[in-house]
């Protein structure tokens, strides 16, 4: 059987939700592409929310658990008021003048360290309250992050000594808006900072499916996934699944907002189902 990989993008709490609904679509449309999706060989790449959707689905709570989470009123998710307009206006001018992708981010860094934020601890809380099971799962989990002094792109797994709790909060650490996350000495932030999606980590797959909570358009994408990260998977079959209209109005205007959730998770359900025969095209390539 072919090794392939699923990579879930960044996108906040509603990107959660909306991930795992996405998932649950695809399941709900043909089980048993589902079960193929998430065979033991296959690679999961997880950056900022999609580290939490990859944890959870690469463990033993299981798809369905996981989904009806995102149904529930209540949470402990924090809420963030967070202008991304104002946040992205914030990074471009951190990074004006920067001589390389490494001095871009450790600028995004400097402006992670230096904005107020909760307790460091708070945040670990909302972190563990996401996973039923905080080991690392025996698989091929990939948690992507950022070291803020360095710029310097990180990838956790299991063999990297990184409690997975510890892993997914410094992946999900978004800079200007939750605490850089320590880590044996070392402070991290949101893998978003290199790539909202980190797909290039899927080379050396037979097949790629990438699960991105922004729009884009084209037959595998054209849009927020960057070319050259495309191009570095070789030319697999590869299929990304992108936000529809429905999908980004159920996100609104903040994504970090977890009121959000159940509506996020039903407008990725069904873009999940809508999806289910372009994905198990992919996968006939491979057979």
């Amino acid at each position: 059987m072919s090794t392939g990989a699923l990579v879930f993008a960044g996108g906040g709490v509603a990107g959660i939700a909306w991930e795992l609904g996405v998932v649950q679509g695809l399941f709900d449309a043909d089980p048993r592409l589902v079960d193929r999706l998430f065979v033991p060989k296959t690679r999961i790449i997880g950056t900022s929310a999609g580290s939490a959707v990859a944890a959870q689905l690469a463990g033993t709570v299981g798809l369905a658990a996981s989904f009806a989470a995102q149904l529930e009123e209540e949470t402990a998710e924090l809420g963030a008021d967070v202008d991304a307009l104002e946040l992205q206006s914030r990074f471009l001018a951190a990074v004006e003048g920067a001589t390389s992708p490494e001095d871009a981010r450790r600028r995004i860094g400097r402006l992670a360290l230096e904005t107020p934020s909760v307790d460091e601890g708070v945040r670990l809380d909302v972190i563990r309250s996401r996973l039923a099971d905080q080991a690392w799962p025996q698989r091929d989990l990939k948690i992507t992050a950022v070291e803020v002094e360095t710029g310097e792109f990180v990838v956790f797994d299991r063999s990297s000594g990184v409690e997975l709790v510890d892993a997914i909060a410094a992946s999900c650490a978004v800079p200007g808006v939750w605490p850089p996350v320590t880590i044996h000495g070392a402070r991290y932030m949101d893998g978003g900072a290199r790539s909202g999606s980190n797909a290039d980590l899927a080379a050396g797959s037979d097949w790629v499916v990438i699960v991105s909570p922004l729009p884009g358009a084209g037959d595998p994408g054209v849009g927020t996934i960057p070319t050259a990260e495309l191009d570095a998977l070789g030319g697999v079959p590869t299929q990304i699944i992108y936000a529809d209209a429905a999908s980004i109005a159920a996100f609104g205007p903040n994504s970090l907002d977890p009121t959000t959730r159940r509506a996020s998770a039903e407008a990725g359900r069904a873009v999940g189902r809508a999806s289910a025969a372009r994905v198990a095209a992919v996968l006939a390539q491979t057979d």
